[in-house]
């Protein structure tokens, strides 16, 4: 941060003592003026005689001595007249007795006639010789003291210590920064330290103005350590100083309205002290809020702050250009559209003429880039120079589009234990039926599921956020409960949450034509035998949800019904309906520890339980229930009577199948810590499915274990292993879930 620092008392009181001298010598120098008597009057100045004014060359003289000059500025220049009695003789060589040096010596002895070049001396015997042949030039390079690779010198170690800043909280963010302690206590020299360190002094002071004391100053020492010579101490010593304070705010703006618009929003008052993080953030929130309040093209511009030493007080000015009052117009588009006008006007939260709102501005632009169908995607107030009739002026938004892919292709795989391993692929071209109509081509493939899917998807279909939906499949699904072939038809209206905009309130409703042949337990015959079914169905749901996250939430809690108006036809047609009631929560006792608790209740009335197809009936067990028991086991089994005894006699009840319930209720209590990416989850659920079309306090199966997360991007990957605690004769010991998201 960077502050304009003006000492205006000190600079005053410089110009002042200088203003007095300059007075005082004035009054001395002036004529008539008295001079000072008395014990401490200057003693009088010496008299210095008047300086010889004679000049040395009479002027007469000087010009007889200067070259006649012609008038002609083309005439040729006059020629130099020779006097060789001006020139002193030459100096006598003395005479050498090294012999190569008397051809070099006679010639410099011959006389030298004027106008005439010296005689060329003889040719150096040395440089006449030829030049020796490259390979016998030794190429060895030179050792220097400055090459560390040709020395035996051992690295310099050394301990860096910083003082006086830990009073100011300043000691961890110096040792972040530090270059001596980047340097990890190496170094070439003792200088290469030393550069360290004043590199260091000037962190600290940066560190004291960043927090007001603009006084501070800041030194380094560099020291040997007695008995190691290769062992330094290097030491910064920063003192702070006072700190500066806040004497005055002043904000020169226009007229806003409300008034003092951007006084209220400059959250700075007078004592505050001087520091940069809270001047940049207050400053920061006028750039914020302006643009919320009507006013999109507030420019914060260059503080100013002047400091006082002697009161230690800071007069801070900021000049804030708000720009014009505004609100909103329409909608224009340039780039590569992805949606016309006529779509884009689907997205925006706001009414044309709507006092401006930035948070409205970047509303519209997140609900663009949660289509998916974007590369990039800009959203921008355009000034028109229209005034409306409150008297702001009219800005549009320009919706900068830039085109991404639309086909995508996602997978999933899990484990649970009754439900086998089952792995989803789905193909997505989200701007098949431009805008935003979707093609999805669905498949399963598990131990235990199978299945084809064609989907048809419009999102913001005539509405932000609503989403129209068309779904045909076809399934085999082979659990202990039944094993169906099932074709449905199905659609659907909702408005949804997306990962970007997570909403309170959602809610959704459709139909369903299902087709299903089943495998059913018939009392009659105490066998199992296929039966037919269709099914016609008005589903309905309602959520309302405070939690912070969709997949992985850590407070809040959320409500949800879903009610379904149906009728079964299989050889009589009888109505009947399912409702089910969920609530969750979650309470963050920590950063790194949420309690999560969930309660479901569901029932079918207006029926009995046989004249249901096995598929649509209730039942508990499994990694999504009560964790412990396998997939669909908890409710009513068939009858002991129906198993086939073996050669001795015995049966198995793990053999014994469930038969579902009109009425269900589960409990869970998970504790979820978190370090890192990981995390360790302790769990205990309960609940049982109940043949009544009301669900029972009584007869709970409880299940306990523990579970681990991996932390990704999209969600957390999830590892329960878990035992029943009041198993039923037949039940597994333990049970293993691995699946995507945290279980509720």
């Amino acid at each position: 941060m960077s502050f304009t620092v003006r000492r205006s008392r000190l600079l005053l009181a410089t110009a002042g003592l200088a203003l007095g001298c300059a007075a005082a010598q004035a009054q001395l120098q002036k004529p008539g003026s008295a001079p000072a008597q008395g014990p401490d009057s200057p003693p009088p100045a010496e008299t210095t005689p008047p300086a010889d004014t004679t000049p040395i060359v009479p002027e007469a003289e000087f010009d007889a001595a200067l070259p006649p000059l012609s008038g002609d500025l083309n005439a040729p220049l006059e020629p130099m007249p020779a006097d060789n009695a001006a020139t002193p003789p030459p100096a006598t060589p003395q005479p050498t007795t090294d012999p190569s040096q008397a051809p070099a010596q006679a010639a410099a002895q011959q006389p030298i006639t004027p106008g005439e070049l010296p005689p060329a001396p003889p040719q150096d015997p040395q440089l006449a010789r030829p030049l020796e042949p490259l390979s016998t030039f030794d190429t060895t390079p030179l050792q220097t003291v400055a090459d560390p690779a040709s020395t035996d010198q051992p690295d310099i170690r050394y301990a860096s210590e910083v003082q006086g800043l830990d009073p100011l909280g300043l000691t961890d963010e110096f040792d972040s920064l530090s270059a001596l302690k980047k340097g990890g206590g190496k170094a070439d020299n003792a200088t290469q330290v030393s550069a360290r360190a004043r590199e260091d002094e000037q962190l600290a002071l940066r560190l004291m103005k960043s927090l007001g004391y603009y006084d501070g100053t800041a030194a380094s020492t560099v020291e040997t350590v007695a008995g190691t010579p290769a062992k330094l101490r290097a030491l910064v010593t920063a003192t702070p100083g006072q700190q500066y304070k806040l004497g005055s705010v002043t904000v020169k703006a226009g007229a806003t309205q409300p008034p003092e618009l951007v006084r209220r929003e400059l959250p700075l008052k007078v004592g505050d002290p001087i520091e940069a993080a809270r001047i940049q953030g207050a400053e920061a929130n006028v750039s914020l809020r302006l643009p919320q309040q009507g006013y999109p093209f507030v420019k914060v511009g260059e503080r100013d702050v002047l400091l006082d030493e002697q009161t230690g007080k800071g007069d801070y000015t900021l000049p804030v250009d708000t720009g014009p009052r505004s609100s909103f117009g329409t909608l224009r588009t340039e780039g590569d559209p992805v949606f016309d006008l006529k779509h884009l006007n689907v997205f925006p939260r706001f009414d044309q003429g709507q006092l401006y709102d930035a948070r409205l501005t970047d509303d519209l632009r997140e609900a663009l880039v949660a289509t998916g169908l974007f590369n990039g995607v800009g959203v921008e107030p355009v000034r028109t120079g229209v005034t409306a009739a409150d008297g702001t002026e009219q800005v549009d938004l320009l919706v900068r589009q830039t085109r991404g892919p639309a086909k995508s292709l996602s997978g999933s795989v899990g484990f649970n234990t009754g439900e086998g391993i089952k792995a989803e692929a789905n193909f997505t071209n989200r701007n098949r039926f431009p805008p935003e109509g979707a093609l999805i081509l669905g498949v399963i493939a598990g131990t235990q599921q199978q299945g084809l899917s064609v989907g048809l998807r419009r999102q913001n279909a005539g509405k932000r956020d609503r989403t129209v939906s068309l779904l045909a499949s076809a399934n085999h699904s082979s659990y202990d409960a039944f094993d169906a072939f099932t074709g449905t038809i199905s659609g659907r209206v909702s408005y949804d949450s997306t990962p970007i905009w997570q909403k309170r309130f959602t809610y959704a409703y459709g139909f369903e034509l299902v087709g299903t042949n089943e495998s059913v337990f018939d009392f009659d015959d105490f066998a199992r035998d296929r039966r037919t079914y269709g099914v016609v169905a008005l589903p309905g749901q309602v959520l309302f949800d405070t939690s912070d996250d969709l997949l992985n939430p850590t407070r809040g809690y959320r409500l949800k019904l879903n009610v379904s108006p149906e009728v079964s036809v299989s050889g009589q047609t009888k109505p009947y309906a399912r409702t089910l009631i969920e609530g969750t929560a979650y309470y963050p006792v920590s950063d790194s520890l949420v309690i999560a608790g969930r309660a479901r209740a569901g029932s079918i009335f207006g029926i009995a339980r046989d004249d249901i197809a096995p598929s649509r009936r209730y039942y508990g067990g499994g990694g999504g229930s009560v964790r412990g028991y396998g997939f669909q086991r908890l409710g009513p089994l068939e009858p002991v009577a129906s198993l086939t005894p073996d050669e001795n006699g015995n049966v198995d009840r793990a053999d014994l199948r469930p038969l579902g319930g009109r009425s269900i209720n589960e409990f869970a209590l998970e504790a979820r810590y978190r370090f890192g990416n990981f995390g360790i989850v302790p769990f205990i659920d309960a609940g049982n499915a109940y043949e009544s079309s009301l669900p029972k306090g009584s007869d709970l199966r409880l299940g306990a274990g523990i579970g681990g997360r991996f932390y990704t991007n999209f969600g957390p990957l999830r590892v329960d292993v878990a035992t029943p605690l009041n198993p039923r004769e037949g039940d597994s010991k333990i049970a293993l879930y691995i699946s995507i998201g945290q279980a509720f």
